[in-house]
């Protein structure tokens, strides 16, 4: 991390942090203005009278909180048993893990619709959860691990001393030590879970399970689409992730920049 003393050093890392950040701030003004553009407010209100719309947010809800919690309990345990305890081969079995990255959900998209299809998960919101779940622990998991790695052995021994078996030490130890890093993985797993498009697309077809980030559609057309309203609808789904991340500001910032490094 960068630090400056003097006044001019201070000025000169938040002129090219500021720089840094245009890029990325651009394309958002951009969607706002676009949404306002035409009949301006509207637009919105057109966006969520669309047939459903309540029905969307909710399946978008249950779809993201179930993937959190899944998400949470594999990775804190996973990361507990491979930073902590004595395991045979554990690093074998994390390596694996961490080769699961390197699978685009493109690539799993036929297995999984003919597993899905087999169970009988096909066009319920469990078809999108799990995958989505899975795709998202390897990379919590090493950065959970890489946090767990730094918080001193001495605290494991000395609950070991006290006769506290593995669970009551992750209950008591690892679970509120891991704050941060949960706050960093619930934000990752929120904006994979909550912007994910293609999953819904193919496993779920009935109306009554589509999530949110299908709403645009109803504005696009064979041969006409309605940008605004599309705009529109992306603003509307981003912001529950704006307000996640800014209850989460502080434990995100600290857990990525702890778990992020060995």
């Amino acid at each position: 991390m960068f630090e400056a003393k003097s006044r001019s050093g201070k000025v000169t890392i938040q002129l090219v942090a500021t720089l840094l950040a245009v890029p990325f701030i651009f394309p958002l003004i951009a969607m706002v203005q676009g949404s306002l553009s035409g009949e301006g407010w509207i637009n919105y209100l057109k966006v969520i009278q669309v047939p459903g719309f309540a029905l969307f947010f909710r399946n978008s809800i249950i779809l993201a909180a179930s993937a959190i919690v899944l998400v949470y309990i594999c990775t804190m345990t996973a990361a507990f048993g491979f930073a902590k305890l004595r395991l045979r081969a554990r690093e074998v079995f994390f390596w694996l893990i961490l080769a699961c990255l390197t699978l685009p959900e493109v690539v799993l998209l036929t297995p999984l619709f003919a597993t899905a299809a087999s169970v009988g998960l096909y066009n319920s919101l469990l078809a999108v959860i799990l995958p989505l779940a899975a795709l998202q622990i390897p990379f919590a998991v090493l950065l959970a691990r890489n946090f767990l790695q730094g918080v001193p052995n001495e605290l494991f021994e000395a609950a070991r001393v006290d006769g506290a078996n593995s669970v009551r030490t992750f209950w008591y130890l690892v679970v509120p030590l891991t704050r941060p890093i949960a706050a960093a993985i619930v934000i990752f797993t929120l904006i994979g879970a909550w912007n994910d498009y293609l999953f819904p697309l193919v496993f779920l077809q009935d109306a009554s399970t589509q999530t949110i980030t299908l709403i645009p559609q109803f504005f696009v057309g064979q041969f006409t689409a309605d940008y605004t309203k599309v705009m529109a609808s992306a603003v509307l789904t981003a912001i529950p992730e704006v307000v996640a991340y800014l209850c989460l500001q502080r434990l995100f910032e600290r857990g990525l920049a702890a778990g992020a490094v060995k």
